[in-house]
């Protein structure tokens, strides 16, 4: 799967690491939706982390089209809630 974290370039996550990305999308999902904000913001650095340490960055020269698009790491409460919504941003 490749995911791309908008302005930190795009990571190429392997598909055993694959359960545990959406545990921590839900994770976000939750706490997006008891709009507790430094909670929230705790989950989403949690989400950001795992894609940069467990996921191979790629090169500006490989064009990949994305599986997922993670919004920047700086994303605010109330931009979340427009897209952590139902079953989050990773499909599965």
């Amino acid at each position: 799967m490749i995911i791309r974290i908008a302005g930190e370039g795009q990571f190429r996550l392997k598909s055993s690491h694959l359960d545990r990305l959406n545990q921590l999308d839900n994770n976000v999902v939750a706490r997006v939706a008891e709009s507790k904000e430094k909670e929230y913001t705790k989950a989403y650095a949690r989400l950001i982390d795992f894609v940069k340490n467990k996921g191979e960055e790629l090169g500006p020269e490989e064009l990949v089209t994305s599986d997922v698009v993670l919004p920047s790491s700086d994303l605010s409460l109330a931009e979340a809630k427009k897209l952590f919504v139902g079953e989050g941003i990773v499909p599965g």
